[in-house]
């Protein structure tokens, strides 16, 4: 079964910071949490040139930074100030507790990227930080940039969730990621496509219930991240921002969904 969703109309603007939360739980029809499994939620994260987020606290989540243009310069007390763009990945493993501080330059462009929310296999793990290069990947050809802690991917997260993006020219076809016993949610970035007869653009996001191959066509280019998820895999489920105590309970997904989507029409929001 493949649910489409649209656009999250959950947004937070706080000048100059502007953030899209993506919560994959919620494409359900009945939904009964956020996230699915181990993914907590896909934060689109937008921040103007001379933004500084201040030093602050995570705990228990794991965050994957993915920037696929522009800069986001993160500094913390161990390893410093670290450089994230479309050659760099880094993922914190924030574990019991982890402080960092992300900012642009005045000279930087805007920024917009994503920060995926991975929740660990177990509270208080010890906290860790991933920086490093990332090869860039071939024109529609899936690139596996992180999974699950002992794989073969680059990075990890401690916890069964394998991650991918695919930037697919105009007309090309591809098949998203599959692996038995896993399920497959995947955040269209930018661009237009067709998934089983389903249109989705950018924005729009899909979840996949089943580890059969998935097949997909480019109606525009397009960047896509997609995810495959052990839905039973044990997790951790205090995450700082992953599983904030404010995320509204699953039985007012739809609700709250219909209203922000009404509410962001009638001000003119994208």
């Amino acid at each position: 079964m493949l649910y489409r969703g649209a656009k999250s109309p959950v947004v937070r603007d706080m000048g100059g910071f502007k953030t899209r939360l993506n919560m994959p739980g919620w494409l359900l029809p009945r939904p009964r949490d956020h996230g699915y499994g181990p993914l907590a939620m896909v934060v689109e994260s937008m921040l103007e040139p001379g933004r500084l987020i201040a030093m602050h606290e995570h705990r228990n989540d794991e965050i994957l930074s993915w920037v696929p243009d522009g800069v986001m310069r993160h500094d913390d007390p161990v390893t410093g100030r670290l450089i994230t763009d479309n050659a760099h990945l880094m993922v914190m493993n924030a574990g019991r507790s982890f402080w960092h501080s992300e900012e642009t330059l005045p000279s930087d462009p805007p920024l917009r990227m994503l920060q995926i929310l991975v929740r660990p296999r177990s509270l208080d793990l010890v906290p860790n930080i991933q920086h490093g290069f990332i090869a860039p990947a071939p024109l529609n050809q899936w690139r596996h940039f992180a999974g699950k802690e002992g794989g073969v991917a680059p990075f990890f997260v401690r916890n069964s969730v394998d991650i991918f993006d695919l930037r697919l020219e105009v007309e090309a076809e591809a098949t998203f990621p599959s692996a038995k016993g896993r399920h497959l949610y995947f955040y269209l970035f930018s661009g237009s496509v067709q998934v089983a007869g389903v249109g989705f653009d950018e924005g729009d996001q899909g979840l996949f219930l089943s580890e059969e191959p998935l097949d997909l066509r480019a109606t525009r280019s397009s960047l896509i991240v997609a995810f495959l998820i052990e839905p039973n895999a044990p997790f951790a489920r205090q995450g700082t921002v992953g599983d904030h105590p404010k995320i509204p309970p699953p039985y007012l997904a739809r609700p709250l969904l219909r209203l922000l989507h009404w509410r962001n029409r009638l001000v003119g929001k994208a």
